[in-house]
């Protein structure tokens, strides 16, 4: 008999407008297997008692929300997840001239702007101090993935398919939006300018740092919202980037599912298929681009030397500002020097699978296969 699964603070359910919850239910057919009970009772509770702050503050500011005009050309930070986004994230976002959606921001995109006080001890008192995955800090103020924010106002958001992973495949199409229809993508795109105008109302306007994996296979969606918009992308050896994945996935899944997990090769084959549609999806759109407005990192180039890579990120985009910032950080990149890096162990008949199925991306970025 299985165990029923209490651990339920940390479902990101729990932040959804509850309409969009109960859209979600809908897609799955209410399919929850009984151990997840607690975890979607929870998110239910949760989200309900959040509603009326959520309807409150949209009484409250949507008409300055839509009126305000994104002055300043975002920042898209892309690369698959495992590729070091979250490092590069975090020490870009030490020079206070950008702004970014936080953690606090991301849980709970609905209630950040009237309600913080109230609002932001249920996000600290749902996060771990650090990510279950590695050994990366977590605090509700830091920088976050505005995936999560999608996911809380729209089911068109790739996370929700760790939540209902026997529909993973169906939530994976909302990556690259490929044979998606144009009535989806264009509620997807009102939904993510909302969230950005209503970020950047929050951080008065600043240029907004964005970190969001899916957004390596949407460059073209991108460029149609902000046309001016720069680009960061950051690549890893992608040998490294199946194994931390794959780890990865035993790790999150378990701990936000409402349905059982399939088996690791059910997950495994389809982290692989939409690796490769990212990347081809990538390859083709990073040439709508304007120049100067594209840069590509290389990771073990970017651990190596965090500040001189930002600085070369810098210099490429021609954006100013990076002597001001320069002490902060190397005083940041100091403070990150005893996170451990996870090790693995890859053996012959896995190095031959992830190369012929990868190979055009080992092409393209240069690495040995």
């Amino acid at each position: 008999m299985k165990q029923v699964s209490l651990k339920v603070k940390k479902e990101p359910l729990a932040g959804d407008n509850f309409s969009n919850l109960l859209k979600l239910l809908a897609q799955n057919r209410f399919r929850v297997d009984s151990r997840y009970i607690p975890r979607i009772l929870y998110s239910l509770l949760l989200s309900s008692m959040i509603s009326p702050f959520r309807i409150s503050e949209r009484i409250k500011f949507d008409k300055l929300i839509n009126s305000i005009e994104i002055k300043n050309s975002p920042v898209f930070l892309l690369g698959h997840w495992r590729s070091g986004t979250t490092y590069l994230h975090n020490l870009f976002t030490v020079d206070k001239r950008f702004g970014f959606f936080s953690t606090f921001h991301a849980y709970l995109p609905g209630a950040f702007l009237g309600y913080e006080k109230l609002m932001k001890p249920i996000v600290v008192s749902s996060i771990p101090d650090k990510r279950p995955m590695d050994d990366v800090k977590m605090d509700a103020d830091f920088p976050q993935e505005d995936e999560y924010a999608l996911g809380a106002f729209s089911p068109y958001s790739y996370y929700h398919g760790w939540c209902f992973p026997n529909n993973m495949d169906f939530y994976n199409r909302f990556v690259c939006f490929n044979d998606v229809s144009r009535e989806y993508i264009e509620d997807w795109k009102k939904v993510y300018l909302y969230l950005f105008k209503k970020v950047t109302l929050n951080c008065e306007g600043k240029p907004l740092v964005v970190k969001n994996p899916s957004n390596t296979g949407r460059i073209r969606l991108l460029l149609e919202m902000f046309p001016d918009a720069k680009f960061v992308h950051i690549h890893r050896n992608p040998y490294h980037v199946f194994l931390s994945m794959m780890r990865f996935m035993r790790i999150v899944i378990p701990l936000y599912c409402v349905q059982n997990p399939p088996s690791i090769d059910i997950v495994e084959n389809s982290m692989m298929n939409l690796y490769e549609e990212i990347y081809k999806n990538y390859f083709l759109e990073k040439k709508l681009v304007p120049n100067g407005n594209f840069v590509e990192v290389k990771y073990e180039d970017f651990i190596d030397n965090p500040v001189n890579e930002l600085k070369n990120i810098y210099d490429s985009l021609d954006i100013d500002g990076f002597k001001d910032s320069d002490r902060a950080f190397k005083a940041y990149v100091l403070s990150q020097s005893k996170v451990k890096l996870n090790s693995y162990n890859l053996y012959d008949e896995l190095k031959d699978k992830i190369f012929s199925r990868w190979n055009f991306v080992f092409k393209n970025f240069g690495y040995d296969g």
